[in-house]
């Protein structure tokens, strides 16, 4: 497992204080607390991991899908065959829109994959309060390779 995985596996179970108030120490280390948390929480493991993401709308790394998938499309960083700790978007009702982030674990099969996400939880895919290992279809996906 490479480093950017063995800090996000160490978050496991963490979640926001108080509950529903997307208040996390990830967001208090970004410097926009209180907002979404998916792509922050990756900014932060890519950082503890010694990997800073560039300034991707935000000084360490990126807050917002959409944001992120337009500069790493632009810097040519999509990768049809992703590696441990490479960057997932998901575009839930494919509307061309990416509404979560993640970091790619391994393949299970063909169609599916485990992943490790911040602001997460079963029934609340994209705003969910925890960090959780996830398994997830590749339908719908766009992998980042920084």
């Amino acid at each position: 497992m490479n480093e950017i995985l063995r800090i996000a596996e160490k978050e496991i179970g963490q979640t926001e204080k108080p509950a529903n108030s997307n208040k996390t120490q990830y967001g208090k280390w970004f410097g926009l607390d209180g907002v979404a948390w998916c792509g922050i929480f990756v900014s932060w493991c890519y950082a503890q991991a010694g990997f800073q993401l560039p300034k991707i709308g935000f000084s360490r790394g990126y807050a917002g899908c959409q944001t992120a998938v337009a500069y790493f499309k632009k810097v040519n960083q999509i990768t049809k065959n992703p590696v441990e700790g490479d960057i997932v978007f998901f575009d839930w009702n494919a509307d061309g829109r990416y509404d979560h982030t993640g970091l790619f674990v391994k393949w299970i099969n063909d169609k599916e994959f485990q992943t490790i996400e911040g602001n997460t939880a079963i029934g609340n895919d994209s705003n969910g309060g925890n960090v959780m290992k996830r398994v997830r279809k590749n339908k719908n996906v766009i992998f980042v390779h920084p």
